[in-house]
């Protein structure tokens, strides 16, 4: 990356961030005949040298600078269980730049790239007369189905086809990593570069940002000191549900991840299933000082429970207008009062009372998540939100008997950080011309397939100036 004297190359394009929407920016570039100089600058590892380190050794998983689960080559993708959703309307906002035919296509290609480098052939809800059943069973009831065909890689695999991809690349493109992005270079209203934490500096005609959730705060400062636009975005707030397999296996035999949607009785909010994991288990997420809920399934093991997230979207009025910092705060209640993640059964919740070893241990559903604490959501999750999930459980139970069982398990609290949007064109260009902004940390996706197309999006704008 350095030339004589110590001074810095010049790059045709930098990509920040590792993650599906910067790999894929550079998958198309390196289609062209040009032969273009790539720079990928990434603040976490490679992929061979990412791992958990309390899955190893006796250590907090605060003493980590940077989370080897979200950063590095693959992004926090690395480390899900790998569900592609085939759909324009599902896992991203891309139609909000262009038509739904036209994401249509860009997911339809980007998923030809996903198959190429080793995702399994097999899909999910793709059986028109049984989906659509499944959709007037649930609009009966008072739910939503959106249908999306899954293609399901799984958490085991989900590494392995990122290491094709990785050596695919390797050679072909300079890729940094344990650096990180400091600042971007605009001189006079032109973008220049970009000052790395070390003191260095880049150059290059064109730059893709794609920092991904983890490196959306650092994302917004910069949009602010370049003085761009920035649009609000909600935060959802809930819970991750783990229950017998076989109560959602009527759903997810179908479909594998359906998603449902509820607006709730009481204050018309907004209620929906977000990352079903059939036989899968819940896990914790460390971000940023604060402990979250999340699920993984798997292609090569199985539990004998699913779990699935509820989500209340929450949108605020002026004057307030800091979502992330409030889903924070709701996370660091149930931190603070459960010394992490909190686990409660439903009939405990129910009957107003916390949950305890011995009361879960007479149930029938075993956590997934051993070192959850027993407790009261109650204490953590708002009235309003509490009353939307109680809600929409009930909703559930009606197509699928046993949803809303006393021995079903909450956990919580799960939040979903929408990235402040960027105002961007309809090639993903910001307000400064040749930088683009791209991925999760745009506030583009919500998803592995939206995020890795929206990195072609911006690839091949800037092979069309080139």
């Amino acid at each position: 990356m350095r030339g004589k004297n110590g001074t810095m190359k010049n790059y045709d394009v930098i990509i920040v961030g590792a993650g599906p929407a910067g790999i894929f920016a550079a998958l198309e570039l390196l289609l062209s005949p040009k032969k273009y100089r790539i720079l990928i600058v990434e603040k976490g590892k490679d992929i061979d040298k990412r791992a958990c380190p309390t899955t190893t050794k006796n250590v907090s998983c605060a003493a980590c600078r940077e989370c080897d689960l979200l950063s590095g080559w693959g992004g926090a993708g690395a480390f899900s269980d790998g569900k592609l959703s085939l759909s324009p309307d599902v896992g991203g906002f891309l139609s909000r730049y262009m038509d739904a035919d036209e994401v249509r296509r860009l997911i339809g290609y980007a998923d030809d790239i996903y198959l190429k480098y080793g995702a399994p052939r097999e899909l999910f809800g793709a059986t028109p007369d049984s989906i659509a059943e499944l959709e007037r069973h649930a609009s009966r009831n008072g739910l939503v189905l959106v249908p999306s065909p899954i293609r399901h890689i799984g958490t085991d695999r989900c590494r392995e086809l990122l290491k094709v991809m990785r050596d695919d690349i390797d050679g072909r493109v300079d890729a940094v990593f344990q650096t990180a992005a400091q600042s971007v270079i605009v001189e006079n209203g032109a973008y220049r570069g970009v000052l790395l934490q070390d003191g260095s500096k880049v150059f290059s005609g064109s730059l893709i940002l794609a920092p991904g959730r983890e490196g959306s705060r650092w994302l917004e400062e910069e949009a602010k000191k370049l003085c761009l636009t920035l649009l609000k975005n909600p935060v959802d707030v809930g819970v991750r549900v783990e229950l017998p397999a076989s109560v959602f296996e009527p759903l997810t035999k179908m479909t594998y991840e359906p998603k449902l949607l509820f607006y709730s009785k009481k204050f018309d909010d907004k209620v929906r299933t977000f990352c079903v994991n059939p036989y899968g288990e819940v896990v914790k997420e460390y971000l940023k000082g604060i402990w979250t809920v999340n699920g993984h399934s798997y292609a090569e093991r199985r539990t004998s429970n699913t779990n699935f997230a509820l989500l209340v979207s929450t949108f605020f009025t002026e004057p307030f207008d800091q979502p992330i910092s409030y889903g924070r705060y709701i996370a660091q209640l149930a931190n603070f009062l459960g010394k992490g993640v909190i686990v409660q059964r439903l009939g405990d919740l129910t009957a107003g009372r916390r949950s305890t070893q011995e009361r879960i241990a007479k149930g029938i559903v075993r956590p997934t998540l051993t070192d959850a604490t027993p407790g009261d959501l109650s204490f953590v999750i708002p009235y309003r939100h509490l009353c939307d999930i109680m809600e929409m459980l009930e909703a559930l139970d009606s197509i699928a008997p046993g949803v809303n069982s006393r021995h079903t398990l909450l956990y919580g609290v799960e939040v979903k950080f929408y990235s402040m949007q960027v105002k961007l064109s309809t090639v993903l260009e910001t307000e400064i011309p040749n930088i683009f902004a791209v991925g999760d940390g745009a506030g583009v996706s919500r998803g592995l397939i939206q995020a890795s197309a929206s990195g072609i999006v911006a690839a091949r704008e800037i092979m069309k100036r080139i």
